[in-house]
């Protein structure tokens, strides 16, 4: 469970919990989304928060922890890499995932290579413009291209 299931469940917007709580909704919206957690807040904000939210601080920690990696802080699932991506790509990504349905039920898709090749081009081309991260081009390589750390083409 993360602050966005609790606020779901409390019928609570982002905005809300700012109001209430004092703390900037930048803040609110980066621990919701995942790119910040409430362990990497200072005890004031996690305070504010359990206060707007009717809990200890001690619950309020606990709930979110176990999403997050400890080392870095940063979200377990990083399907949150996939946010955000160019119309281009995120078109080019869909084709993929259509593609690789068809293979893993055990039939042939005849446009998987062009599919392959197509995302592959995209997500190289994202990323040289800067468009999307390096880390969100491996991500998107090593999931949807099924490439390996060390596969280069």
């Amino acid at each position: 469970m993360n602050l966005q299931t609790i606020l779901t469940q409390k019928k609570m917007t982002m905005y809300r919990l700012s109001k209430i709580s004092g703390v900037p909704k930048t803040t609110v919206i980066d621990i919701c989304s995942g790119k910040s957690s409430i362990e990497g807040c200072n005890a004031k904000t996690v305070f504010l928060l359990s206060q707007a939210l009717g809990c200890t601080m001690e619950e309020l920690m606990a709930v979110d922890s176990a999403d997050y990696e400890r080392d870095t802080g940063l979200p377990k699932d990083k399907t949150y890499l996939e946010k955000g991506l160019p119309k281009y790509l995120q078109i080019s990504l869909d084709h993929m995932k259509k593609s690789w349905e068809i293979e893993d039920s055990g039939n042939r898709d005849l446009h998987w290579d062009l599919y392959w090749c197509e995302l592959y081009s995209d997500i190289n081309s994202a990323e040289i413009d800067r468009v999307i991260s390096t880390e969100q081009a491996n991500y998107l390589r090593r999931v949807y291209l099924r490439m390996g750390k060390d596969d280069t083409f």
